[in-house]
């Protein structure tokens, strides 16, 4: 899990860091997104909601290995229980990453085990919901001067204590979801 949820001012000039993300869909008859929110103690982006993943290191055999790499380190999501759709196009974010969402499909009947240096908390959206473009908002700003867009997937959720729960998904993840839903309705 490194920094690559958010958008942010690029890096001047500096060269794209490749990394991968695991969009995990539950097979249930209510199909189930795997999302995290990240630990407060990390240095950049804490408390993001974000998909599972981080950095392709040069010992993964590409973005598919990096992203069942990163989904069992930081969720302890074992990659045999996951079965690998394809991936999406490539998202760059505004933080010098260029990411590639690895989609799989995930039978019911996993543990997982989070991380808690990365991840405090590990919890499933239901994908009607985030593929509901009525769910998708666009916020706009002002920047340097630059007009800039992003959109954000709000989500009532309840926490593993049972309690109500706003999860505002924003940045690199909702950008990617959208490109999911752009996807999936074509």
């Amino acid at each position: 899990g490194d920094d690559v949820h958010a958008p942010d001012t690029p890096p001047g000039g500096a060269a794209l860091a490749p990394a991968a993300v695991l969009v995990a869909i539950v097979d249930r008859p209510e199909p189930g997104v795997i999302l995290t929110r990240r630990s407060e103690t990390l240095r950049r982006h804490a408390g993001q909601i974000a998909f599972p993943g981080g950095r392709i290191d040069p010992e993964d055999d590409g973005p598919i290995a990096a992203a069942l790499r990163e989904a069992r380190e930081e969720i302890g999501l074992p990659s045999g229980s996951v079965e690998v759709l394809g991936s999406m196009p490539t998202y760059t974010t505004g933080t010098g990453f260029i990411v590639t969402p690895v989609v799989g499909l995930v039978q019911p009947g996993f543990v997982l085990h989070a991380d808690p240096f990365e991840v405090a908390e590990v919890f499933e959206v239901p994908l009607v919901w985030l593929m509901d473009p009525a769910h998708h908002q666009r916020h706009a700003f002002e920047l340097d001067g630059v007009k800039r867009e992003f959109f954000s997937i709000p989500w009532p959720g309840v926490d593993a204590e049972g309690r109500p729960r706003r999860y505002f998904i924003w940045g690199a993840t909702a950008a990617m979801l959208r490109n999911l839903y752009r996807f999936l309705s074509a």
